[in-house]
């Protein structure tokens, strides 16, 4: 699959100094811009396991013009992992990350495993700073959701020992309104 399209994007300055759009309500602010790990808000919020279906998982010889800038800054030869995020019956995110592909054999063991899991394993350190905020949409997302697009997207990039590990990229289904309350998906202006 194809990166979805942007259809808004708030400036990086935005999103690096947590300013984001005043529209969006706090709780969606915590999960879109906030440092914590989705995979365990989406457990705590619903009190299902987060369940991670493969879809893909292969080198990348190209970048898709749609992925983040960030991952530029990764050492080639990149892995791409693509998985649906499941909480009881419900689909909630879909996520991708790119990966230098020894870092990717490294961490990622067990592919069924939320990265959050894999990485922590041991206790190692690991910082995480949101690069982007987007409202995105894909024919095939709104067939995964089975919701009408657009969808919220973040990306960030994990580091480990002051360099970067990894890029993922998360959208989230609106299903997510049910716990979070009801969100704008049109295109926001920055305060």
């Amino acid at each position: 699959m194809s990166s979805p399209h942007s259809i808004w994007k708030a400036s990086t300055h935005s999103v690096l100094s947590g300013q984001g759009p005043s529209q969006l309500p706090g709780p969606w602010r915590l999960m879109l811009l906030g440092d914590g790990s989705p995979t365990r808000h989406l457990r705590l919020l619903t009190g299902y396991e987060v369940e991670v279906k493969l879809i893909a998982m292969q080198l990348e010889p190209s970048i898709d013009q749609e992925a983040p800038k960030e991952i530029e800054e990764l050492r080639p030869p990149l892995i791409r992992r693509q998985v649906w995020l499941n909480c009881g019956t419900d689909t909630l995110a879909w996520a991708e990350s790119w990966w230098n592909q020894n870092e990717a054999e490294k961490h990622l063991q067990d592919r069924n495993q939320p990265i959050w899991k894999s990485l922590t394993q041991g206790r190692s350190e690991l910082f995480r700073e949101v690069d982007g905020l987007a409202l995105v949409t894909a024919k095939w997302l709104e067939s995964g959701f089975n919701q009408e697009g657009p969808f919220w997207s973040r990306h960030y990039r994990f580091f480990r020992e002051e360099r970067e590990l990894t890029v993922i990229r998360e959208v989230f289904s609106p299903k997510l309104e049910k716990w979070l309350g009801s969100t704008p998906r049109e295109k926001l202006k920055i305060d």
